[in-house]
């Protein structure tokens, strides 16, 4: 008792000295210091040997989320050196679980519905974005009835009519576009493929008539929408926030486009359209109730949004590759020449299939850039992880990266290295899947049309499960054909000359260039 008054005298007459905003300070930093001090204790003394370790921390509700936040996948990797596969973090104030590598992968992509969710974690960012009772705003099982919906427009016969309309709108904008006006010029390329990528897609899943609605100034506001995705509005997507203002701005905006020409095809009475929009105009759910224009605008923006966020992306990073890598972008125009002939008629969906390098582009630039580094899913049930002590209990979020699985040596020798022609089986750096020709994964219907499960491949830039992307394939038809003509126009290398790439913006869900992330270009003759 001596000890403790010898303590108080002294603390209480300091304290009476100073002024009362003086005292505040003092008092908050006491605060936080006690704040950290049993965050720390606790990490050290109660750790629980069923759950898996978690990465260690100084504030209880920020935890790592800053570190995670500012460069993902180095937080991965570095802290898969610490702790292995599987560890947990906080984020924003949430237990996360991240479960690395194939087994990971599988484990939480291909989860059990009872046992893992997508929408009780999505939905805060998704509804706001495409609108209401759409994608995870609604029961899975009437998503999975959408996602059917949407396999109309990706087909064969559709990929067929798709790539001369992608290849007429690359050319059209190269014409058009300011930014390549002359013969040379220096361009910051993710705006112009960000406009690229919404008139090819708008135009080929869309049709003519709702392309005809879009011009550059509704790209922007696709990138609004985009930008919808910020990991903060986890949090906070219902705050009026400068980004979400212009969120809502733009998913009314856009929304009413398509409303529109839902009305003037109703009042027109017109039968013969065949594209998207007339497809869900007469569509009709297992229970007989018609598709509600107002879900099918928001299908719509939705459509379009899983054919621009993430192509939009992946063409940015696969021209600041060119860039950086002349000699490729060389080989890729040879290739067309020697496989399609001197003159490079108008290119077809059946020449893609004679573009192999063109095709590997596509697939080195989704391995190093994966659009989405982060997936997550609600735990419903508690899980037992395979051959571990762990459980995973209902108040932790699972979290797979399967980059780093794309970027790991184990399956990729040299995995940093951006190097298309690695994808011949016959590269002395072949992934170890081409290499020994390891056959296609099994496959599932959940509802609309087979799709590869594909959980323990460590390549997986559309994810796995019952939420893989439904438009893997016409990304695959997009972005070779985007390419396919770029390389026809044009001849690209660094500003500086040099072979660097520039970094990444972890700002949004969707990885994308820092900007800005200009390179040199030169028009080539053959036009």
């Amino acid at each position: 008792m001596g000890l403790l008054e010898n303590i108080q005298g002294p603390v209480s007459q300091y304290m009476s000295q100073l002024s009362t905003p003086a005292q505040v300070v003092v008092f908050a930093v006491g605060a936080l210091f006690l704040t950290v001090f049993f965050n720390v204790l606790q990490q050290i003394l109660f750790k629980n040997p069923n759950e898996p370790p978690v990465v260690f921390h100084w504030f209880p509700v920020v935890g790592s989320t800053i570190t995670y936040g500012m460069d993902p996948p180095r937080f991965f990797k570095e802290n898969r050196k610490k702790y292995g596969d599987i560890f947990t973090f906080i984020l924003l104030g949430k237990k996360t679980t991240v479960y690395l590598g194939t087994a990971g992968n599988d484990f939480i992509l291909n989860g059990k519905i009872k046992d893992v969710c997508a929408e009780d974690i999505y939905t805060v960012l998704t509804t706001p974005v495409f609108g209401k009772d759409v994608v995870y705003d609604c029961p899975n099982s009437k998503l999975m009835e959408q996602k059917k919906f949407m396999k109309i427009a990706l087909t064969t016969a559709a990929f067929q009519n798709y790539v001369p309309i992608i290849a007429d709108e690359v050319t059209s904008y190269l014409k058009r576009c300011p930014d390549f006006k002359g013969k040379s010029g220096i361009v910051n390329i993710p705006k112009n493929m960000a406009e690229i990528t919404i008139f090819t897609a708008s135009h080929s899943l869309q049709g003519k008539q709702v392309r005809s609605k879009f011009d550059e100034s509704l790209a922007a506001l696709y990138h609004d929408l985009d930008m919808g995705f910020t990991p903060i509005n986890f949090m906070l997507h219902w705050a009026p926030l400068p980004w979400n203002k212009r969120r809502d701005h733009a998913q009314r905006t856009i929304a009413k486009i398509y409303m529109d020409i839902i009305k003037e095809r109703r009042a027109a009475g017109k039968t013969d359209a065949q594209d998207m929009m007339w497809h869900l105009m007469n569509s009709t759910y297992k229970n007989g109730t018609p598709v509600p224009d107002h879900e099918i605008a928001h299908m719509l923006i939705a459509l379009l949004m899983a054919g621009q966020h993430s192509s939009s992306s992946t063409s940015s990073w696969m021209m600041l590759r060119l860039a950086a890598r002349p000699d490729i972008m060389e080989a890729l125009y040879r290739e067309q020449v020697e496989a399609l002939g001197a003159d490079l008629p108008p290119l077809k969906y059946e020449d893609l299939a004679k573009l192999p390098l063109n095709q590997a582009i596509i697939k080195e630039t989704l391995r190093l850039h994966a659009p989405i580094h982060s997936i997550m899913r609600a735990v419903k049930s508690p899980l037992q992880v395979p051959g571990t002590k762990y459980v995973i209990p209902t108040s932790h979020t699972l979290l797979s990266a399967s980059g780093v699985s794309s970027t790991d040596p184990q399956y990729f020798p040299e995995p940093d290295k951006w190097e298309p022609t690695r994808w011949d089986k016959n590269s002395p750096i072949a992934p170890t899947v081409v290499r020994n020709n390891v056959e296609e994964e099994e496959k599932i219907d959940y509802g609309y049309g087979l799709v590869s499960k594909g959980g323990n491949s460590p390549y997986l830039p559309f994810g796995a499960g019952r939420h893989r992307c439904i438009g893997e394939q016409f990304a695959n038809v997009q972005l070779q054909t985007i390419n396919a003509m770029i390389v026809r126009a044009f001849k690209f290398r660094n500003v500086d000359g040099g072979s660097d790439v520039i970094g990444t913006d972890y700002a949004s869900m969707f990885s994308r260039p820092l900007e800005p992330a200009n390179i040199r270009w030169e028009k080539r003759d053959w036009e």
